[in-house]
């Protein structure tokens, strides 16, 4: 396919998540006559989606520039940078990137000289404080991992400019990682194997928001579900609605399907190998590559091919483990991610988040923030409004009965 096809595809396909993305929209207009972000050098570390193009074009109408590379190696869709690259956006993405090229990218965006970094998982808020990267005022992050590396620099007193924690908004982790990852999650696990989900044995790791959305659709298809958990909260809200809730060495030797939805690393170990059922299948809802084993059950397994792309068969003690996407988040290796619908509203608070650092880094620590309870409550009325509901309001009686004591 030609660049030109490419581009055209690209702007096709910013045009179809534009469209499910009213409320960035809607932000974009309210703030184009003093564009807020003029000036600004924004450097993104995100899955090249069509979701997020919308964020990227909102960003440029608001008078930033950007650079832009990919959150997962795999996860690049190369009609959208290509189409971003045509609209000066600096893009150091492309899919199956290797793991040095995939790091030779950070290290482009950092050379752009950002003034924020919005990151998907800290590689490269990580990379930005190893190089001790200067004229950095502020960044922002999408998921629980990469702000537990980041809190982590924190509490070392290392961190060198303010963080948005934007998972951490509720309109972020209430419906993005429940609802867009729940469903992108088991949609793309059936994209690659076409599976029959009703009757398999399924075992969720972690029961966090993506487990919660993950296991509610699995139960919704007639998938028998049991939750693995470390959280005695977590399991016993687990078990209350009615999800087998075991430790994995119960039930290791009984699973169809292993989801990993944790953010951890080795969930999911060679020892656990050892005892699968011949077909098995693995695949990864959390971060990053490392919450499966991969490099132990590639070194150890007697052979190893592809039946398709991001689906391989691996020989290993006598059974056949089938491998979902090299071990990388699965639902953006084997589909296009999360829906626009949720995005929006994750995107929504990045937009409004990277509005309040570059206005207010001056008064800001060197912490991990939360989500301003504004932008939070922004962004629900936003979201409220784009899909025509309404809601009551308190009477002045109740307002005042509510602060009485």
């Amino acid at each position: 396919m030609s660049n030109i096809e490419l581009i055209d595809r690209g702007r096709k396909s910013w045009e179809w998540a534009n469209f499910h993305m009213g409320i960035i929209n809607a932000i974009v207009s309210g703030n184009l006559g003093n564009k807020p972000l003029k000036g600004l050098k924004l450097g993104l570390s995100l899955h090249v989606t069509k979701e997020t193009s919308v964020l990227v074009i909102a960003a440029l109408k608001l008078g930033s520039k950007v650079s832009l590379c990919s959150a997962n190696p795999l996860s690049v869709q190369e009609d959208v940078a290509a189409f971003l690259s045509s609209k000066g956006v600096e893009v150091y993405a492309w899919k199956n990137e290797t793991d040095s090229e995939y790091s030779d990218n950070l290290n482009r965006v950092l050379e752009t000289g950002p003034q924020i970094i919005t990151d998907d998982g800290s590689n490269l808020h990580i990379l930005a404080h190893n190089k001790k990267i200067q004229g950095i005022l502020g960044g922002t992050e999408e998921t629980t991992s990469g702000l537990t590396r980041l809190r982590a620099l924190e509490d070392y007193g290392k961190l060198l400019y303010p963080v948005i924690g934007v998972n951490e908004a509720r309109t972020k982790h209430l419906f993005d990682n429940r609802f867009g990852t729940g469903q992108s999650t088991v949609s793309s696990i059936i994209n690659l194997t076409n599976i029959l989900i009703a009757g398999k044995q399924i075992v969720v790791c972690g029961y966090g928001h993506v487990g919660k959305g993950v296991t509610t659709r699995l139960r919704g298809m007639g998938g028998i579900v049991t939750v693995v958990e470390v959280d005695p909260i977590r399991a016993l809200e687990a078990y209350m609605e009615g999800y087998h809730v075991k430790k994995i060495n119960e039930v290791v030797d009984k699973a169809d399907i292993f989801i990993t939805c944790t953010g951890q690393k080795n969930v999911i170990r060679n020892e656990h190998f050892k005892k699968m059922k011949n077909g098995v299948i693995l695949a990864n809802a959390g971060h990053f590559d490392n919450e499966i084993e991969v490099r132990k059950l590639f070194s150890n397994s007697s052979r190893r091919y592809s039946i398709k792309p991001y689906l391989d068969c691996l020989h290993i003690y006598g059974r056949k483990i089938f491998l979902l996407s090299s071990g990388r988040v699965v639902n953006l290796v084997g589909s296009d991610g999360n829906p626009p619908e949720v995005m929006a509203m994750s995107f929504a608070n990045q937009l409004l988040s990277i509005m309040h650092i570059f206005r207010y880094y001056r008064r800001m620590k060197k912490k991990v923030y939360s989500v301003p309870e504004n932008i939070d409550s922004v962004v629900a009325k936003l979201s409220l409004k784009y899909l025509g509901i309404g809601i009551d309001k308190l009477t002045p009686l109740q307002k005042k009965y509510a602060k009485s004591y």
